[in-house]
């Protein structure tokens, strides 16, 4: 698969010369690669890898359609940078897409670390799901970009936000492309996405999971996925959805840790 030069754009502070994985993270929708960089510098000997994702950032004219289209694109990107063993982190739609990619077992991958991230819903509420995220793409294609993520940040995972940090996030998003934006919502959906609940069960890689305490819903989640697979190394943090912008030095602390159990 041959890469665009956008896709070959990347930050990577630790070049690795050894064995030991390639950190790999995954922002959000609406973010982009610098989302990690107050984790990142507080990585101590941890090579890493913060990539824009398709339709975001540097990588904005980047197109793909569907979750395995993500997948063999990563696949491409990371054989690309040489990166042969590898763990892998996603917040939120990283998150859903790290999973997936992760459940395609491709070769060389360590660890998948998941931040606030769904494992995918029952297929009879899917319709639904696909229904609101076309509403929104629709929005983000035709209205202007600061109206639509005025409204984006009133939604109720973001309720833990005070006024003023809804305000910093629509500055920080208002560089984003609407309708590439829209392009890798309608994409990625929730509702596109396969419940991957049975297979974080019964996986034996190694998972962790962050959750906010103030993320109602995904902390219940993280809860619930717990229970489901106790194997899961579930850790909550005081914080809202946004764990790695609210904590980085918690989170890079977690992430050191769970790192240097793979060793």
């Amino acid at each position: 698969m041959n890469l665009p030069h956008s896709a070959r754009r990347f930050v990577n502070r630790h070049v690795n010369r050894t064995h030991e994985p390639t950190l790999v993270m995954l922002h959000g929708l609406l973010g982009d690669r610098h989302d990690w960089a107050r984790v990142a510098e507080r990585l101590e000997g941890i090579s890493h890898l913060a990539l824009d994702l398709p339709g975001h950032g540097d990588n904005r004219a980047v197109q793909v359609g569907s979750f395995e289209a993500f997948h063999e694109w990563l696949s491409a990107t990371l054989s690309d940078r040489g990166i042969v063993r590898y763990c892998l982190l996603g917040y939120s739609l990283g998150g859903r897409l790290a999973l997936y990619h992760a459940s395609r077992q491709p070769p060389g991958l360590a660890a998948l670390w998941l931040e606030n991230a769904h494992p995918g819903l029952p297929t009879e509420q899917r319709p639904d799901r696909i229904a609101h995220d076309e509403r929104w793409a629709a929005r983000f294609a035709q209205e202007p970009l600061q109206e639509v993520l005025a409204d984006w940040y009133r939604q109720p995972v973001f309720a833990d936000l005070g006024a003023a940090q809804r305000r910093r996030q629509r500055d920080r998003r208002r560089h984003n492309s609407g309708q590439a934006v829209a392009r890798m919502l309608r994409a990625t959906s929730l509702g596109c996405q396969p419940s991957l609940w049975q297979w974080l069960a019964d996986t034996s890689l190694p998972v962790g999971y962050l959750s906010g305490l103030q993320d109602a819903k995904f902390h219940a989640l993280a809860n619930r996925l717990a229970a489901t697979a106790p194997h899961i190394h579930h850790a909550p943090l005081e914080g809202g959805h946004n764990l790695h912008s609210e904590q980085p030095d918690k989170v890079a602390r977690q992430l050191d840790a769970w790192y240097r159990a793979l060793r």
